[in-house]
């Protein structure tokens, strides 16, 4: 009887070994955020934000387009827990939407811009040749180019599209440094034992990527794009504030901040929690981003030791 081919590919046993590596490493990772106090305040403060932002609407008898004519920049009261704007608007009302757009953006851009570096790098790295140097061209040539002046320049012909394109567009600017730095992973890995033997086998290259190398690439890719969350929420904060993002009547927390900016003296509360509710937020990625840094990062000697 002829021996089986090479060609076969790997055997269920080999499956069921790698999916269960995996599985111990989640498992690890997760134990090890458990353990960290910075993992557990910043996953604490996040969660409560997003409770705010979606739970929020259903605590107040205001809706953020609601006009109170009878308090006109009214200060916190019982009636309006965070006061009211210019024209009697609910700060709070308006406040959690705001925070519930700023977050679905942030979050939104986060994930497409990681998975488009992901996709480019390691494509980039495991084919090589002239693959890696269209790929590379495409990157070097998006970097080159000056990010904020194309936002300048085509947020405002998207506005009829409304904030997915916006989002869209974030998320079209953000991705090349992800790629870079997967690209070079992904050079390293493809040398790697089990990646050669899967080759050689008669696997895939698609399927080497999805099944050998973004495992492997998990704890960057994870990291950049908690990281990302925070980036793509002060980008989107940013522009809004500048009249480039989220328009009227809808609102988000850089609408809110710059709406408040000139009277955050004489009403302090336009301004101090729409930009208090940022800070909490971008404090809390970065707690977060931090711990699993310090989880994922194998040849850290901090690894199951976090402070």
């Amino acid at each position: 009887m002829s021996a089986a081919p090479l060609s076969a590919g790997p055997t269920n046993r080999e499956r069921s070994t790698e999916a269960l590596v995996l599985r111990g490493r989640g498992a690890s990772t997760g134990r090890a955020l458990l353990r960290s106090p910075r993992a557990l305040a910043g996953l604490a403060l996040i969660a409560a934000l997003f409770v705010l932002a979606y739970a929020g609407p259903y605590l107040t008898r205001w809706s953020y387009t609601d006009i109170d004519y009878t308090a006109l920049r009214g200060a916190p009261s019982a009636d309006h827990w965070m006061g009211t704007s210019r024209i009697g608007q609910d700060l709070f009302a308006q406040t959690v939407r705001g925070l519930q757009k700023s977050l679905l953006i942030g979050a939104l851009v986060a994930l497409a811009s990681t998975a488009l570096g992901a996709a480019f790098g390691t494509c980039a790295g495991y084919f090589g040749g002239w693959v890696d140097r269209v790929l590379m061209f495409v990157v070097d040539l998006m970097l080159v180019i000056p990010g904020f002046l194309l936002l300048v320049l085509l947020a405002p012909r998207l506005r009829g599209f409304g904030w997915p394109a916006f989002a869209g567009l974030l998320a079209a600017l953000g991705w090349m440094i992800t790629a870079r730095a997967v690209r070079i992973m992904t050079l390293s890995l493809r040398e790697r034992p089990f990646v050669a033997a899967a080759r050689h086998m008669g696997v895939g290259p698609f399927r080497i990527i999805a099944r050998h190398v973004l495992p492997h690439l998990a704890s960057f890719l994870i990291t950049d794009a908690t990281v990302a969350v925070a980036a793509a929420v002060i980008s989107e904060t940013g522009l809004s504030y500048f009249g480039f993002g989220v328009q009227p009547p809808d609102v988000s927390l850089g609408t809110l901040i710059a709406s408040g900016t000139d009277v955050a003296l004489t009403c302090p509360w336009m301004f101090f929690f729409p930009a208090g509710l940022l800070l909490l937020f971008v404090l809390a990625v970065h707690l977060v981003g931090d711990a699993l840094r310090d989880v994922l990062d194998i040849g850290s000697d901090r690894v199951g030791a976090l402070r």
